[in-house]
């Protein structure tokens, strides 16, 4: 997974559709057009029932796009089904990005071998989240080289930022979204992680631009509504105590999240709608409740959500089942992002020195993100040393985009 919301999960039950294999074999059944769409599914499904074997991984595939279109991860279970088991380098490919999907990346990067060429993407995305960011490297730059595309390029915005090179992040996603793709939520996709990118430097009209084309693709578009939540929110640039209560900006940012939450209550949507609520002042027990019951459903489809849910325990809930969390998810997968996980919840866990070791190690490749910077600076401070440079530079990369985690940064740094 280039980013984590090319992988997507959300709260719905699973089901499994079930395909009947040859209604007829006498008759022959045609290949259909295909599009790269998820309006493809009517006619593979035919197809599969008729008796054409060979396009369950296009059919599977479709399945996958669904996902990423609704965040529905019953599809999952749907792809799983019908792809059966992988014999060719396409199913290879499909089984790959299913693994990522479900966040197990070392039987994506398994899959993501035997795929061959095709493969390329998985395998970059899971030596990414297996911590092997020099291996990505080498194999992202030949794929570029074979066929520079929208998957390539923001893959390769992706590296940038975790090398702090936001320019040439911002300029690698721009040739994303002009490579464009066959589905339009793919182009609203990387027009949204634009938008993300350009408040990151601080351009906040460029990157209502970028939000508002990924909403004109696909209206609602859940990246794109998140990022003009924070927007928002950091038009209040909250103070150390909830000193904007009645800040419009804060108050325009829990609206617009509360309608996110409404339609997808993914963890990281109900998260930011609880912590806006708590910097504003107002309970968030009840939104934060939501977070458990997504995480039952996201388990039973088979979704690893262990270090999203450890910086949340560390945050609002138990800081040693965070710790437990976070080291199952960084021994699984040693990414930066499980690195900054376990280092926090260590931090919360009254353990700041250990902490701090892995909050280094989330950073060493150069990253900026700014709730990373928060962490090694609040680790460092509760170990005892100057975490100023961290939460000014936090702060710096758009940090006031959380607004609970900006007010606890000033009040540090004060």
């Amino acid at each position: 997974m280039m980013r984590r919301a090319l992988v997507v999960v959300a709260a719905f039950a699973v089901a499994v559709a079930v395909f009947a294999r040859g209604s007829d074999p006498a008759v022959p059944v045609e290949r259909p057009v295909l599009t790269g769409t998820t309006t493809d599914i009517p006619g593979l499904q035919r197809a599969v029932r008729g008796g054409r074997s060979d396009l369950r991984p296009a059919l599977a595939e479709a399945y996958l796009q669904r996902a990423r279109e609704t965040a529905d991860p019953s599809y999952y279970a749907k792809a799983e089904t019908v792809l059966g088991t992988p014999r060719t380098e396409e199913a290879f490919a499909t089984a790959g990005e299913l693994a990522l999907a479900r966040h197990d990346f070392t039987r994506a990067l398994t899959w993501g071998a035997r795929a061959g060429t095709i493969g390329a993407p998985i395998r970059v995305d899971a030596l990414v989240e297996l911590g092997r960011l020099d291996e990505a490297e080498r194999e992202l730059q030949a794929m570029i080289d074979r066929r520079p595309n929208l998957a390539g390029y923001a893959r390769v915005s992706y590296v940038r930022e975790l090398r702090g090179d936001l320019p040439g992040a911002v300029e690698a996603m721009r040739l994303a979204v002009a490579a464009g793709g066959p589905a339009a939520e793919n182009v609203a996709y990387v027009s949204a992680q634009l938008g993300e990118l350009e408040r990151r430097r601080g351009r906040p009209a460029a990157a209502k631009r970028a939000f508002a084309q990924a909403l004109a693709l696909v209206p609602g578009h859940a990246g794109a509504e998140l990022g003009l939540a924070r927007l928002d929110a950091a038009t209040a640039r909250a103070g150390a105590a909830p000193a904007a209560v009645d800040s419009p900006g804060l108050d325009a940012a829990i609206a617009r999240l509360e309608r996110l939450v409404a339609r997808l209550p993914l963890p990281e949507y109900v998260i930011a709608l609880g912590e806006a609520q708590l910097a504003a002042g107002k309970p968030a027990q009840r939104t934060f409740a939501l977070v458990t019951a997504q995480r039952r459903l996201l388990d039973a489809a088979g979704v690893d959500t262990d270090v999203e849910l450890a910086v949340f325990e560390a945050d609002h809930g138990d800081a040693d089942m965070a710790v437990a969390l976070a080291r199952g998810g960084y021994n699984a997968a040693p990414s930066a992002r499980a690195a900054d996980a376990l280092g926090w919840a260590l931090t919360r866990a009254g353990k700041p020195r250990e902490g701090l070791r892995y909050a280094r190690l989330a950073l060493r490749d150069g990253a900026v993100d700014p709730l990373w910077l928060a962490h090694a600076g609040l680790a460092k401070a509760a170990a005892g040393k100057n975490g100023r440079r961290e939460f000014e530079r936090a702060l710096e990369h758009g940090l006031d985009g959380w607004p609970w985690q900006a007010q606890r940064v000033r009040r540090a740094l004060r």
